[in-house]
């Protein structure tokens, strides 16, 4: 029997963007392979949920969709989604964000090294590997070096190799990582640093690549919040 894989889709006031995004999935790959999509939105109060219906109706079966009636935070949609998964015996699942940040191109690449590297438990895409390609594709400057230092600091406190720790382009190796792992993660956007934490503490393998990525002139509010709790969970979780 095939592995089944899931390509999960998380958004927020996504609105058109979300259509771009499934327009470059490597379809050509994954038809290949026993597969299905999850858009998982995320209460959004725009018309993000008029395209996702859109993409619903082209694509028919081979999507699923799930629209939370409560704001579940970024890390709670993940978990959604991997509930979906685990619940419906997906071996594999990869998750791209439904901004178009991330260029679905690379989606087929992090499947293929899940499925071929049996050590490997978790892909990530690094948009710092090539740092140029980072400010080529627009990343802020206080993202980048701040990037740069606190992906530094989590390497020198854990003893690992990290271009960048804090990519939210993900994939799991669902048949090596235990659901339970998931459950007492942030669910707000310290998910993926938990994770990563989690993982590495088990001594599991994380496997980068890397990958170009584009900032749009959308900015957040909550990156220094972010950057706060991203140094203290690191050091506390060293020191603890």
């Amino acid at each position: 029997m095939k592995d089944k894989i899931l390509v999960f889709i998380i958004t927020y006031k996504a609105s058109f963007r979300v259509l771009d995004v499934v327009k470059k999935i490597p379809f050509n790959y994954f038809k290949k392979k026993k597969f299905k999509i999850l858009i998982s939105d995320d209460y959004s109060n725009d018309d993000t949920i008029g395209y996702i219906r859109k993409i619903k109706k082209k694509y028919k079966s081979k999507i699923f969709l799930n629209f939370n009636k409560i704001n579940q935070g970024y890390g709670g949609n993940i978990k959604k989604c991997l509930k979906f998964a685990y619940k419906n015996n997906f071996s594999y699942a990869v998750m791209i964000h439904g901004d178009n940040q991330y260029d679905p191109k690379y989606l087929a690449l992090m499947v293929k090294e899940l499925i071929k590297n049996k050590n490997i438990v978790a892909t990530v895409g690094s948009r710092m590997i090539n740092k140029s390609n980072a400010l080529k594709g627009n990343m802020p400057m206080y993202k980048f070096i701040g990037n740069i230092f606190l992906t530094k600091l989590f390497n020198f406190l854990h003893n690992t190799k990290f271009t960048d720790c804090h990519t939210g382009y993900w994939g799991y190796n669902l048949k090596k990582i235990n659901k339970k792992t998931f459950e007492d993660l942030d669910n707000h956007f310290c998910f993926d640093i938990d994770l990563r934490i989690k993982l590495v503490n088990r001594n599991l393998k994380i496997k980068e690549f890397a990958i170009k990525t584009y900032y749009g002139t959308e900015r957040s509010s909550i990156h220094f919040i972010y950057a706060v709790r991203f140094f203290f969970k690191t050091i506390m979780n060293r020191l603890f």
